[in-house]
């Protein structure tokens, strides 16, 4: 299954621009207001956005975070786990080291008490020993139906790494290299979950962001091949968050493509047509996250596929 009902959620505590990853993430600057300002404004975005999804029927499994270690970016948790319909959890490789505080074991004990079933856990974070990364489905894109892993290869995602990952889930890599704009210049684009969405039966991409045309070509082709009709999105749009969507099963097994508001009023009416042909748009403001964080509403959502118990 592509999608899932049950997506892990975690409250700010902490929340304001971190300055060990802005280094590299081009989409993130800082606002002139106190952290404790920021990090109110964001909760009072999670739990709105929270509430969103709720209404649509979604499963959100709200954790707060906690004030000590003092993780910034902790509300962006598919950056560090990802969960398998295999009962499998995945752990990974965080750029900051900030962010690597993150990882709780008692978030994926929670899940357990929700009735979630943890089979095993595949660990990858010793690569941070060799400063090598890989952060989660924020650097892959995953087609679980087709079991295809999307890349864009950046500082935080490495290429050995990745077809380990591959490898090990048995997954085919699709690696490509993605860049944006800043000051005149093309530069990586930090995670592949900011240019690129893969929902069931269409996928979301900005590909002028793929300067290299054969590995345009190759990501095209890929999704065509699987039967996605293509979405295209401009490079201003992507910094609008229009990337940073995610699919949803919502009440019966019935789907919702979700984003911010600010990705939303990016799109043209074309656009919202082809994607609510699939199912509805559940979008919320996310700025203050957007501004300081640099992610958005899919870098919000950790998929819990793991089996019932």
């Amino acid at each position: 299954m592509q999608t899932t009902n049950a997506i892990l959620m975690i409250r700010p505590a902490n929340f304001r621009s971190n300055e060990q990853t802005e280094m590299n993430n081009y989409f993130q600057s800082d606002l002139d207001l106190a952290p404790e300002q920021i990090n109110e404004l964001a909760r009072q975005e999670f739990d709105v956005f929270v509430t969103e999804l709720r209404k649509a029927g979604v499963n959100v499994i709200v954790v707060e975070d906690e004030k000590e270690p003092n993780t910034p970016d902790a509300l962006f948790p598919n950056n560090w786990v990802s969960f398998h319909n295999s009962g499998m959890v995945v752990l990974y490789p965080m750029f900051a080291a900030n962010r690597r505080m993150e990882r709780r074991m008692d978030v994926l004990a929670r899940l357990e008490e929700e009735g979630f079933r943890i089979d095993d856990i595949m660990d990858y974070t010793r690569a941070e020993e060799d400063d090598l990364f890989l952060e989660g489905t924020g650097s892959i894109v995953l087609d679980r139906d087709h079991k295809k892993a999307y890349c864009a290869l950046s500082p935080r995602a490495d290429e050995e790494l990745f077809i380990e990952f591959c490898e090990d889930l048995e997954y085919t890599p699709v690696i490509f290299r993605a860049y944006q704009s800043v000051n005149g210049e093309r530069l990586a684009i930090y995670h592949t979950n900011v240019m690129m969405c893969v929902a069931d039966q269409f996928a979301i991409i900005c590909s002028d962001s793929i300067d290299d045309p054969k590995e345009r070509k190759n990501v095209l082709q890929h999704l065509s091949m699987d039967g996605k009709e293509i979405i295209h999105i401009s490079e201003g749009q992507m910094y609008a968050f229009a990337g940073n969507m995610l699919q949803v099963e919502t009440q019966k097994g019935k789907t919702a493509l979700v984003m911010s508001t600010s990705a939303f009023e990016s799109l043209d009416a074309d656009q919202v047509s082809r994607m609510e042909a699939y199912g509805p748009i559940i979008h919320s403001p996310l700025s203050t996250i957007e501004t300081c964080g640099g992610g958005s509403a899919r870098c919000m959502m950790a998929e819990v596929f793991l089996p019932h118990n």
